[in-house]
C-alpha cells in the first residue's frame, strides 16, 4: 500500500531502504531521546533496534513503514507489530526538522488502515519523558492502558502503553 502525503509518499519499506532507515534512527533519535533518558541510553536504543539486522528483518516481515520526501530523504518511519495477539505500534518518528506538518499523523493512519477487519484496538508505547509524544498521541484517540516500571529510580524511563479502539 502506498498513499501521497502531499509531496512526500509513504509505503511499506523495502530491503533496499534497509540502510536509509538505520542512518535516519542514528540521525534522529540521539538528539530527541539523549535529554530524555540520557545520551548512553538514546545510544543504546539506536544499537538494539535500529541496527542493520534488526531493521531487515522488520522489513522482510513487512513490519516497517517509511515516509521518503520527494528527494528521496527519510522523514518518518514507523513500524506495526504484534503483542499476544494486538496490533502496536513500536515505531513512529518524523524528523525534527518535518513534525507538526501532519506526516506522524499521516504515517499512523496508513499503517492502522491495512490491520485487518475486527481488530478491536491498536496498543502503542512511548517512554513517560516523553511528553510531546504523548501529546500527539492523544490528539490521535489513543488512551492511557497501563505504565510499565522500568527503573524505580528513573520514572522517566517508564514504558507508557495507550489503546485505541477500532470498533465502536
Amino acid at each position: 500500500m502506498s498513499a501521497a502525503l502531499g509531496d512526500e509518499s509513504i509505503r511499506r519499506a523495502r530491503a533496499e531502504d534497509v540502510a536509509a532507515i538505520c542512518a535516519f534512527g542514528a540521525a534522529e533519535l540521539p538528539p530527541h531521546y539523549g535529554p530524555l533518558i540520557g545520551a548512553a541510553a538514546a545510544a543504546a536504543l539506536v544499537d538494539e533496534w535500529w541496527n542493520p539486522r534488526i531493521t531487515a528483518d522488520a522489513v522482510e516481515a513487512g513490519l516497517l513503514w517509511i515516509v521518503r520526501d520527494p528527494t528521496g530523504d527519510v522523514v518518518g518511519v514507523g513500524e506495526v507489530g504484534s503483542l499476544d495477539g494486538e496490533p502496536v505500534v513500536y515505531k513512529l518518528y518524523v524528523a525534527a526538522s518535518r513534525r507538526g506538518e501532519g506526516i506522524g499523523a499521516r504515517l499512523l493512519e496508513a499503517m492502522i488502515a491495512t490491520l485487518p477487519d475486527g481488530v478491536a484496538r491498536v496498543l502503542l508505547e512511548h517512554v513517560a519523558a516523553n511528553h510531546r509524544a504523548a501529546a500527539f498521541y492523544e490528539r490521535q484517540g489513543f488512551v492511557l492502558d497501563r505504565i510499565e516500571v522500568v527503573d524505580p529510580a528513573a520514572p522517566e524511563r517508564d514504558v507508557v502503553w495507550r489503546s485505541r479502539p477500532l470498533i465502536v
